[in-house]
């Protein structure tokens, strides 16, 4: 299929100053500021999808434990040599011996020793969990890239396309983030906090349960802040998603906007959404930088009460002085990784609203599954039938009823009406954007529904009144239309097209590159192109969208030139307004709120005197 259209969706409503609203078709934009709906359960969900990768994390788990045991062994090892030390001061103050500096440095070396062993234990785990975060951030990606393929078309017509983009860069971010930074921290810590609980018990019972008594007073202060901040996080995914579709939507509609004098309106709204994340962000994050501090000011009272205790129990000769320095840097170390671990929860919260959108996207109907014995044609004839068709973009508004035609292979078919009445999404059911309600669409006696949806569009080419073009050469945008063609076909196409006039008087002629907007050639120049790109294609059946109703008409006779060429030997619906560009077609279908009201030639329906000629006349009648 020759597609040539951006969006095939509707476009976004304008408003009269030009201004395009907050919402995408029909169904306007999802609104946040909900807390995530199921946290648990989008965890699970994470947990399995992660499961692919469960021998590389379960590499990280190992190695980031065995990087904490090896840090967490240290103080206790260190403490002999601080007791060694004291008592060979103390035997030197007493005349009774010297300090033992041979088993001060055997103690250095191992302490040196396995502090490296935890430091490089710790980089390959950090190594191994990068690369499972980007490959996560890739299959997410590329997952939701295929799904926006498999989506059907109601689904952009109602969502924000900001909204999606929102969900593949930013919340895809967010959960590679959190993989790469926070799972090995939480291995880290909690194996940390196991460890040192474990060391500062075979050091001191009575110590450890003085500092154990901070640890209920923290745990209340991170339940509170975890279920304040929660709600924040999905707030603060979802205000930035709509504020990326209020962006999108102004820089896509820059020219029009400022042609109607949109800015004040434009950064009105987007003042309001920006307030918005403001204020979510602000608390959620907020939240998060008390958790520290609440934390430490919590450790350090337990290590006041250790440090007082300590001296006592020494003091009583009940416990060594490198225990006390050891317990006392065990403390500092229990506190350390529960503050990292309520900082985490915070993390996880925003994961999981991360999460939950992204699963929601994957989750989202598709398209009904192709038929499971495609219709296969060796030659495609071009003969096409509606039958009783019955169609609405919701079940119960039904736009188009009963619409019944028949086309013989090769006929010119114009397709006229007033604006609403039903002309584009015709071609939108004939091309399976959309499945009909009721009735069939038959091509050569074979039910559309029967095709795959490839092999359908295949059939078609289409040149639409909005051109798309991409960044890339004339060239390759000619050969977008059929990606194996030869330079020599895409020149022939071009040729055809009445392209080759004009693209030698062009800065490097087709290897020219055109620009994000297209905007380096004239309106009539990308129409032709488009045309070139359709005859490339070579299709059955040909679709013309209004292709003519914005250039002029030294260009719209080429433009007709290139059409009559393209027309040739294949069946052609063509859409028009200006009534006048269609006198010689083979079939008129003239439609109105949904329904056939006539049809037959442009010589028949006039002499009907019915309701096209009332459109025809009209046309000439305001020209006067």
């Amino acid at each position: 299929m020759s597609e040539n259209n951006k969006r095939l969706t509707p476009s976004p409503k304008r408003d009269r100053g030009g201004f395009m609203g907050g919402h995408s078709g029909p169904g306007g934009m999802i609104h946040g500021g909900e807390r995530a709906r199921d946290f648990k359960g989008t965890m699970k969900k994470l947990i399995e999808y992660l499961s692919v990768y469960k021998l590389s994390i379960s590499i990280v788990f190992i190695f980031a434990a065995a990087s904490a045991v090896f840090s967490i062994v240290g103080p206790k090892i260190l403490g002999k040599a601080t007791t060694k030390l004291f008592e060979g001061v103390m035997a030197k103050i007493a005349g009774t011996g010297n300090i033992d500096f041979d088993y001060i440095e055997k103690i250095i070396l191992i302490i040196a020793g396995l502090y490296i062993i935890s430091a490089l234990f710790g980089y390959i785990q950090g190594w191994i969990m990068s690369g499972v975060s980007m490959k996560v951030s890739y299959n997410l990606r590329k997952e939701i890239s295929e799904k926006i393929n498999r989506m059907p078309l109601r689904y952009f017509d109602g969502t924000n396309h900001g909204e999606v983009l929102s969900r593949v860069t930013n919340d895809v971010d967010t959960l590679s983030q959190t993989l790469n930074q926070s799972l090995g921290q939480i291995i880290t810590s909690v194996t940390t906090v196991i460890g040192v609980l474990v060391m500062m018990v075979s050091i001191s019972g009575l110590m450890t349960l003085v500092a154990l008594c901070m640890l209920p007073v923290s745990m209340m202060f991170i339940i509170f802040i975890a279920k304040k901040s929660q709600k924040y996080f999905k707030e603060q995914q979802d205000y930035l998603g709509h504020l990326n579709g209020h962006v999108e939507e102004m820089y896509g509609g820059h020219i029009v906007m400022k042609a109607f004098n949109g800015e004040k309106k434009s950064v009105n709204q987007f003042d309001e959404l920006n307030n918005k994340l403001f204020g979510v962000a602000w608390k959620s994050q907020f939240l998060t930088s008390i958790m520290m501090p609440v934390m430490f000011f919590v450790g350090n009272l337990g290590y006041v009460a250790v440090c007082i205790l300590g001296g006592w129990l020494a003091a009583k000769k009940t416990i060594e002085v490198g225990d006390i320095q050891a317990f006392i840097q065990y403390v500092r170390s229990f506190t350390q990784p529960i503050s990292q671990l309520a900082n985490i929860s915070n993390i996880l919260q925003q994961t999981a609203a991360s999460a939950e959108r992204v699963f929601e996207f994957l989750a989202e109907e598709e398209e009904v599954i192709e038929a499971s014995n495609p219709v296969k044609l060796e030659r495609v004839e071009g003969k096409v039938e509606f039958k009783n068709v019955h169609f609405g973009y919701k079940p119960d508004k039904i736009i188009v009823n009963d619409f019944s035609a028949s086309i013989k292979t090769g006929q010119k078919v114009a397709i006229v009406g007033p604006t609403g009445a039903g002309k584009t999404t015709m071609v939108k059911l004939l091309m399976r954007f959309y499945d009909v309600n009721q009735g069939t669409i038959m091509i050569d006696d074979n039910d559309i529904r029967g095709f795959t949806r490839s092999d359908l569009r295949s059939m078609f080419g289409m040149v639409l009144q909005d051109t798309w073009l991409y960044n890339d050469s004339i060239m390759e945008n000619i050969r977008y239309g059929r990606l194996d063609a030869t330079d020599e076909e895409v020149i022939a196409a071009a040729k055809a097209a009445h392209v080759d006039s004009f693209v030698h008087t062009l800065p490097d002629g087709y290897n020219m590159m055109l620009n994000e907007e297209s905007s380096n050639i004239s309106q009539g120049q990308k129409q032709l192109i488009t045309i070139a790109r359709a005859i490339l294609a070579d299709p059955s059946i040909l679709i013309l969208d209004e292709a003519t109703s914005s250039v002029d008409t030294r260009t719209e006779v080429y433009i007709q030139k290139a059409m009559t060429n393209l027309m040739k030997g294949r069946t052609s619906f063509v859409i028009a307004h200006r009534l006048s560009t269609i006198r010689d077609a083979d079939l008129i279908l003239v439609m109105n709120h949904g329904d056939i009201v006539e049809q037959g030639s442009h010589k028949e329906l006039l002499e009907k005197g019915g309701f096209y000629a009332e459109l025809y006349n009209s046309q000439f009648t305001h020209a006067v």
